[in-house]
């Protein structure tokens, strides 16, 4: 038996329930009689919905039918391998749910060695070898590619990437290696590091063939045949592939620089699997492949047993498992049909929620205000953007006609919204209005109608109290911007029902949104946890700290923006608000900041200047340095950190002993799609575990061990 079968001997028994992908080999003959080849096709037995993965019993698969061509090639049989994927599906990488029930450095060693002695073979046959990158591809599904000689690519294929980096890992069988000596380390740089860090973006077909990672692009009805007509020709020698010659000078230390730099603008050192994986695209520029998959071995065992990849993989559990099955949702059977749409307001926010609503649902979407010409900017908003659309070749004419056919603004809602199944109000952040608008709605909406509110801080219960049927009232709280951030706080008041928070959730699910079902409690999860984050920062900055300290100490959590430039984004005179409506609440734990209230006196849009000279790096505004009162107690960056996460941890605590949501999961379910806190965190709670913030401030930590840590 040979080590590598040993190793994933070993490995299978430690993941008793992997889905296993089986490798195929059948045998066809080329045309132009280009000879006998072997293909190897990757498939799990299920359709395209649970895609293709390589755990310890799939690579010991592909193994033996390595076993099988390299023997054909070897006795002259066959004159070219090449292997491919089920239907949409070329193969998604390594089965996580193996990775995080292992408990050893060696067993995480077993892994990465497992996989590369695999793979490597099939460089070593000795006849030519092809991938046919039929559909979705990503990590270990990219990397056996990469150990061909030739490939080609869909121009249908939807998503490919290197996502490892994004998670916590390193691309670990072959990519860090492989790719930066295929088309140079620049491109490399861009795949492995920067989409990865940018929220995990795919590549199309096109793109994999621009890039030079593959030779040849074919369209999607045809590809497999296109592909092996290709083949017959480069066997022939009709076809010679040329590649460039790849820079190993100064270009390749200045790509991994970049690397460097888009690393520490995303994460601030506090995650360690990009470094991990520029240290190894540095490395690669002597070409020695080996020394590569051995340094590929050792950074993904350390990973593994790391707790950054464990948060990794808990947050995308919770974002592709839990949001698709919110907690606490009322049985589907319960929701109502929605064929048409009311929005009260038309506004930039009411505006947004329009075509959201249009584009998904697909039903008339009726828009009102207090006066026809904001109406008619409504609607106006609302084509623009349909016409973009259109631009962009998202959509053909006859559907951007059909959309912009289905919305409509009027002045009387009755007329509007006499036979509306769900109705929205975005309107001004006050409960007396809001209460006003819902009397106006429930006077002239039918009996079924839902009335959702996309308050962000106001009670639901208190908003609902004045009516008839306070019953059908239901807190739908989106985040800006609409289109981009997939969260969706479902809010029960008190009076709610079941059948109108189930329409809810199924609204929510047609809207492609992750939905969170919250208890009516003030501001919620996201803008509760923000604003004791943001007033920690604010008090520390009128204790006497200076901005920049403040800003700086709370970098290591690698959030997407800083606190301030945060506040700029949602606006000083929001944040000031939802911190007085927190204040009224929780006046011992919220403050009212007199300094972020002087600068929203001032009419100032943040703290900061921007500007061509200074790269347009935030400086602090010297009319608001003007304006800044502060005492004369000065923290160092690692106190401010302290203070703020132990005021976070305290608010979590608080919030779950609450019953806000069912569990610490649905917390970081709605940092990271409502506010975009990252993956390598695992939202919020598994870092205040590992830091030891948890037991400091509550006494206890917030998951069991190995939910989102290496299992005990």
């Amino acid at each position: 038996m040979s080590t590598t079968a040993e190793l994933l001997k070993g490995a299978a028994e430690l993941f008793p329930d992997e889905v296993v992908t089986s490798a195929h080999v059948r045998h066809l003959d080329l045309p132009f009689g280009a000879g006998r080849f072997a293909l190897i096709t990757l498939d799990n037995g299920f359709d395209h919905t649970k895609p293709t993965t390589f755990g310890p019993q799939s690579l010991a698969n592909l193994d033996a039918a390595i076993d099988q061509v390299e023997a054909e090639a070897a006795a002259g049989d066959i004159v070219g391998v090449g292997i491919t994927g089920k239907p949409f599906i070329f193969a998604v990488g390594a089965d996580l749910k193996g990775v995080e029930l292992l408990k050893e450095h060696k067993d995480a060693l077993a892994i990465g060695k497992g996989g590369h002695e695999v793979f490597k073979r099939l460089a070593g046959i000795a006849v030519p070898t092809f991938a046919y990158y039929n559909g979705a591809a990503m990590g270990g599904g990219v990397e056996v590619g990469l150990h061909c000689q030739y490939r080609t690519v869909s121009a249908a294929l939807p998503a490919f990437s290197l996502p490892e980096v994004f998670l916590g890992l390193v691309p670990g069988w072959g990519g860090c290696t492989l790719l930066p000596n295929l088309i140079g380390a620049d491109k490399a740089v861009s795949v492995i590091i920067e989409n990865s860090l940018n929220q995990n973006k795919q590549l199309k077909g096109a793109q994999v063939y621009e890039l030079g990672i593959a030779d040849a692009l074919f369209e999607g009805a045809d590809f497999l045949e296109q592909s092996l007509l290709w083949t017959a020709s480069v066997l022939k020698g009709e076809i010679v592939i040329d590649r460039p010659v790849i820079d190993r000078g100064e270009a390749w230390d200045q790509a991994v620089a970049r690397g460097r730099f888009i690393a520490d603008s995303k994460v601030h050192g506090a995650a360690p699997a990009a470094y991990r994986a520029l240290d190894i695209i540095a490395a690669a520029k002597n070409g020695d492949l080996q020394q590569g998959y051995d340094a590929e071995d050792v950074a993904l065992a350390d990973l593994i047993m790391g707790g950054e990849l464990r948060s990794g993989i808990y947050a995308f559990n919770l974002v592709q498992k839990r949001g698709k099955r919110p907690a606490g949702a009322p049985d589907k059977s319960l929701a109502r049909p929605v064929t048409k749409v009311g929005v009260v307001g038309a506004g930039l926010m009411a505006s947004q929620l329009a075509l959201l609503f249009l584009r998904r649902l697909e039903v008339p979407v009726v828009l009102t205000d207090i006066d026809q010409e904001r109406v008619d900017k409504g609607v106006g908003y609302v084509h623009a953007e349909i016409e973009k659309l259109l631009g962009k070749g998202r959509i053909n004419q006859d559907k951007a006609n059909r959309l912009k056919a289905l919305v409509s603004g009027v002045l009387d809602k009755a007329e509007g919204f006499s036979d509306a199944d769900f109705i929205i109000e975005a309107v001004f952040e006050e409960i007396g209005v809001k209460q006003t608008v819902f009397a106006e709605v429930e006077a002239v909406a039918p009996a079924h109608a839902i009335l959702a509110t996309n308050t962000s801080s106001l009670s639901v219960t208190e908003m609902a109290s004045k009516l008839k049927n306070p019953e059908r009232v239901v807190g739908f709280h989106f985040f800006n911007p609409v289109a981009i951030l997939p969260l969706l706080e479902i809010v029960r008041g008190e009076q709610t029902d079941d059948a109108s928070l189930a329409t809810a959730f199924g609204v929510a699910k047609k809207l492609k949104k992750t939905a969170v079902l919250v208890k009516d409690a003030p501001a919620f999860v996201v803008n509760r946890i923000l604003t004791r984050f943001m007033g920690e920062i604010q008090n520390v900055i009128d204790e006497g700290t200076p901005v920049e300290v403040a800003e700086k100490a709370v970098e290591p959590l690698g959030l997407p923006m800083s606190p301030l430039v945060l506040l700029e984004l949602v606006g000083p005179a929001i944040g000031l608000h939802v911190s007085e409506t927190l204040n009224r609440a929780f006046p011992e734990r919220f403050t009212v900041s007199p300094n972020l209230a002087a600068v929203v006196k001032a009419g100032k849009r943040g703290f900061y200047v921007y500007s061509a000279e200074n790269g347009f790096k935030p400086e602090l505004d010297p009319e608001v340095a003007a304006l800044l009162k502060q005492g004369d107690s000065v923290l160092t960056e690692e106190q401010v950190r302290d203070r703020v996460l132990d005021a976070v941890a305290q608010e979590i605590g608080l919030m779950l002993d609450e019953g806000v949501v069912a569990e610490a999961q649905d917390i970081d379910l709605c940092l990271i799609t409502g506010a975009g806190w990252p993956f390598h965190l695992g939202g919020i709670t598994p870092y205040l575990d590992r830091e030891g913030v948890s037991e400091r401030v509550n006494g206890k930590k917030f998951l069991a061990p190995g939910v989102a840590s290496v299992p005990a």
